[in-house]
């Protein structure tokens, strides 16, 4: 269930350095686009895919959709404060974040895009999530990194069921007091009032069957600086102010793309958890089976558009998750990746 929320008493404008500052007014001075985008009208593609809309509600112009949190919601969290941010870092050793990503890392970066097939994976309890998504990382991976990341999740402790959902995430402190999901803290400014961040996906793809996917990109305005996100085929969602940040406030030097779990069964029993991950089946499996990122390209400096060309795997439990890559005209630089939790393999 989503509530409609006047644009300018949206939570982003809370944060200190938004206070009485006023959305950005899409229709008078749209971001730049990169050079090399190829757009195409969007029609209705932002009601297509969400379950919230499905069920005939909607947004007039100048609010935006907001989830509803419940108190039951808060109920599953582990404090207040702690509702929709991160335990852990997700580079903590021992943590129990697993990853199977495609990255490139060490010039410039701008912005990434790609698209990204969505799946309903199993997630074994309310501890655990699994999610796939772009990261934009600046910074080292010690206490002043700065992310923004965009993509689908399940977690049935932040949203009460094991649906995928459309998320969004930010820090500059390593995920220890700045940033958070979604809505759920002052910092991204929402410009859309029709996209429900927050809310259910659908349909979703079939093992054998039909592919569903989305089109996700983040890109730094160069008129004013402020990070954007777009869903689909040219449908604005909102951004992050570049003031939110420390290391991203000029840019990027990392840009990352795949799955992510975690495994709270790690420290404890010994035993791996039967989350799975992407479609919950191996990357080897293809088309059809496995889940995908296809048409990876990233932003350069000088805001152009373009196929990332050196790209770099990494699979940290490759027994239980693992990664390929390959290359066609038709889907540009892509990969498979996914797995399907405690196996053989990964006891």
């Amino acid at each position: 269930m989503s509530y409609c929320v006047l644009s300018h008493l949206q939570p982003a404008f809370d944060h200190p350095a938004l206070q009485g500052q006023k959305p950005h007014f899409v229709q008078e001075d749209p971001p730049e686009r990169p050079n090399g985008y190829k757009y195409t009208e969007a029609v209705a593609e932002s009601e297509s895919f969400q379950l919230w809309a499905d069920s005939g509600e909607s947004c007039p112009e100048g609010t935006v959709p907001i989830r509803r949190t419940r108190q039951k919601d808060i109920q599953r969290a582990s404090s207040i404060t702690r509702y929709g941010r991160r335990r852990v870092r997700r580079d903590s050793t021992g943590s129990g974040h697993e990853h199977a990503v495609a990255f490139e890392k060490g010039d410039e970066y701008y912005g990434a895009k790609a698209s990204l097939n969505v799946w309903a994976p199993r997630v074994c309890n309310e501890y655990e999530f699994s999610l796939s998504q772009i990261w934009i990382i600046s910074g080292s991976f010690g206490n002043d990194l700065n992310t923004i990341e965009a993509g689908w999740q399940v977690s049935p402790e932040l949203y009460g069921d094991n649906n995928p959902r459309f998320f969004t995430y930010w820090t500059t402190d390593a995920y220890r007091a700045t940033g958070c999901y979604n809505l759920l803290c002052s910092g991204f400014i929402q410009t859309n009032n029709k996209v429900a961040i927050g809310a259910a996906i659908s349909p979703t793809s079939s093992y054998n069957g039909r592919q569903f996917e989305i089109g996700l990109m983040v890109w730094k305005d160069p008129k004013h600086g402020n990070w954007w996100l777009e869903l689909g085929s040219g449908i604005l969602v909102g951004y992050w102010p570049a003031i939110l940040f420390s290391h991203l406030r000029s840019h990027a030097n990392m840009i990352q793309f795949g799955g992510e779990i975690v495994n709270s069964r790690s420290s404890s029993s010994g035993l791996h958890t039967s989350t799975q991950m992407g479609s919950g089946h191996f990357a080897q499996q293809g088309f059809g089976k496995a889940a995908y990122f296809r048409n990876l390209q990233r932003v350069d400096w000088d805001n152009n558009l373009l196929p990332i060309t050196n790209l770099r795997l990494l699979a940290d439990h490759s027994n239980c998750y693992d990664i390929t890559q390959g290359r066609n005209n038709l889907w540009g630089t892509y990969f498979y990746y996914g797995g399907p939790r405690r196996n053989v393999r990964c006891p």
